[in-house]
């Protein structure tokens, strides 16, 4: 219960952090996500493994280090705190959380962007979280911020910069649930960090075979 009490933690701040700097139009947004990611992997990660995201469980899952029988939970605790982060959202702001891709940008674009961001995030998480060699390592909580903050940079513009389902889908749910109207594109932050997750699992598992 501990594992799945401390990803719906971390997922609900980073999915909120998400939502009250979009909403806001922080400038900096994309730093106030990563750090927000950094110090809730840097909290949770000796419980849960802080992954805060069901394509980085995917991609632990593959690897091995998540059992088949915590999957599922783990998606749902990841689910519950982006649900209640999102409604909350809604409430500090006036305004629904919609994670779109830009109006001008295709599915495929955005797809990619996706692809290629989430494949990065698992295969960050992955060789500093759960390599041997690098166990006990004082620096995988900033890595793995660092690396959704390039991520939102680069294309969160462009993609929605969501690398993660309970970030794109969770405030759709809401969205829906609300009488809003999420992104017709909202399949992308499933199939997009999902896939990218994946693939990053098996790379990472052929240059470490045996590891």
């Amino acid at each position: 219960m501990k594992n799945y009490l401390t990803e719906a933690i971390g997922t609900f701040f980073l999915v909120f952090t998400v939502g009250l700097c979009v909403n806001e139009g922080v400038m900096m947004a994309p730093f106030a996500i990563g750090a927000a990611l950094m110090v809730m992997v840097y909290a949770g990660g000796p419980v849960s493994g802080g992954h805060y995201n069901p394509s980085v469980s995917l991609a632990a899952w593959i690897r091995g280090a998540l059992s088949t029988k915590e999957l599922l939970p783990y998606w749902g605790a990841q689910f519950v705190g982006a649900l209640i982060a999102a409604f909350l959202t809604y409430k500090f702001t006036g305004s629904l959380l919609h994670v779109a891709p830009r109006g001008d940008v295709t599915w495929m674009k955005a797809l990619t962007g996706e692809v290629i961001f989430s494949f990065a995030l698992s295969y960050v998480v992955l060789n500093v979280a759960t390599t041997k060699s690098t166990a006990g390592n004082s620096y995988f909580g900033l890595a793995i911020g660092l690396t959704v903050m390039v991520g939102a940079f680069a294309v969160g513009g462009i993609s929605g910069g969501a690398f993660n389902p309970a970030v794109g889908l969770g405030p759709a749910i809401i969205e829906t649930a609300l009488g809003g109207h999420p992104t017709s594109l909202a399949w992308v932050y499933a199939v997009g960090p999902l896939s990218g997750a994946a693939a990053a699992a098996y790379a990472y598992k052929a240059q470490h075979a045996g590891g």
